[in-house]
């Protein structure tokens, strides 16, 4: 009885006549990646000439059961030539790093966590790229691949870029719509029409302004005027900025219409931000614009009193080592105390001014603004000195 049994699973877990010869016809091929559809039963290739696809006939009671036959099939014509190990018999995960010389055939596994390992190797070309998307379009692969540089700058980058535009209405992640957006507004992507376009939805999910933020601080859309006194600053500061004064030269930007236009924006998403995410990006994005003038001593230990307390010390005393270039900017207009101080608080928004707050509670929306407003209400003064305005609330 138990052999009849035996006998009779071995019979159900055995790839039809059919399947089988489609199979092996497909792999004999020249396949460059395999894609199954596991809810149609379709196991597809893609070859030079195109899209090839086998459909399936089950002989398990249980589909998935059959599924792992087609893989075990797929996984020991690959380990033939290749040395890849059958993903049948043992997670790939723990088989080590994937080695560039392999990379083709991982794509014909048929596995997703295959296609994924490939798009993230770091012997990816454009043309293996090519062969990954076509294997697993989804938004998330796309963002993967278009951080990738060399192939951000191949044709395959446009196709990429369409597929998280067309993407972005359903995305619902703030972070992802972040991401989605920077990587879109690389150079040569999107049509100036289409940035227009995101650029007006950031003014009801300020998420997409993030990642205007983010990718293009220096040519946002829209640009307002420069400060009023852009012009004489720029006048006075001309012979620093010649020595590479680096307080000087960020002086000048911020006052200039972009430096005022990223301000501007700043202060609108900090004014609504949906969630944590939005907020610490943001900061990083904010911290990384000042970086240039960042003083040594900041460290990941500062709330927003200490580093309010630090600035202030520093620009009052000008006794930090990189202080030289803000005594020069001071000398010749000690009217910037102020606005140097501003610059010194906001290059220090790093993770450790929200940790007090961020640690302790996982709020969102209004009621994370709430408790926010111990850290946002200094910022937004520091947004009011370097745009010369007057505080709003």
């Amino acid at each position: 009885m138990e052999l009849f049994t035996l006998m009779t699973l071995m019979t159900l877990m055995t790839l039809s006549p059919e399947d089988n010869l489609r199979l092996n016809v497909l792999l004999a091929n020249n396949i460059q990646a395999i894609r199954i559809d596991e809810s149609k039963m379709i196991v597809y290739g893609l070859t030079e000439r195109g899209e090839a696809k086998v459909q399936l006939h089950s002989t398990c009671r249980r589909d998935e059961q059959y599924l792992r036959q087609v893989k075990e099939l797929i996984a020991n014509n690959i380990k033939t030539s290749s040395g890849v190990y059958p993903l049948y018999l043992t997670n790939w995960n723990y088989t080590g790093q994937v080695k560039d010389e392999h990379l083709a055939q991982w794509l014909m596994l048929g596995e997703p966590e295959a296609v994924i390992a490939v798009m993230n190797a770091p012997g990816l070309t454009t043309e293996l790229a090519r062969r990954a998307w076509w294997a697993m379009p989804n938004a998330a692969n796309a963002r993967s691949l278009l951080k990738n540089e060399p192939i951000a700058q191949s044709e395959l980058a446009k196709e990429l870029a369409q597929y998280l535009l067309e993407y972005l209405p359903f995305e619902e992640e703030a972070i992802n719509i972040i991401e989605s957006v920077r990587l879109m507004l690389q150079p040569g992507l999107i049509e100036e029409e289409m940035r227009q376009q995101l650029w007006r939805k950031g003014q009801t999910k300020n998420a997409y302004l993030v990642g205007f933020l983010w990718a293009q601080p220096d040519a946002l859309p829209n640009p307002l005027p420069a400060r009023t006194d852009a012009n004489q600053i720029q006048t006075r500061l001309a012979p620093l900025i010649a020595q590479d004064n680096m307080m000087a030269k960020q002086l000048v930007k911020i006052t200039s219409a972009a430096g005022q236009t990223f301000l501007e924006t700043c202060e609108r998403v900090l004014r609504k931000p949906a969630n944590q995410d939005v907020v610490n990006t943001l900061f990083a994005i904010i911290a990384d614009y000042f970086s240039h003038i960042r003083p040594k001593d900041y460290d990941d230990d500062m709330n927003i009193f200490t580093l309010i307390e630090r600035a202030t010390h520093l620009c009052d005393t000008c006794l930090d080592s990189s202080s030289v270039e803000q005594r020069a900017v001071l000398t010749k207009m000690p009217e910037m105390q102020d606005s140097i101080r501003a610059m010194l608080i906001l290059s220090g928004l790093i993770s450790s001014v929200l940790r007090p707050i961020f640690s302790r509670t996982t709020v969102i929306g209004s009621l994370m603004r709430k408790k926010l407003v111990p850290i946002t209400t200094p910022i937004f003064e520091q947004f009011a000195i370097l745009r010369q305005s007057r505080m709003t609330y």
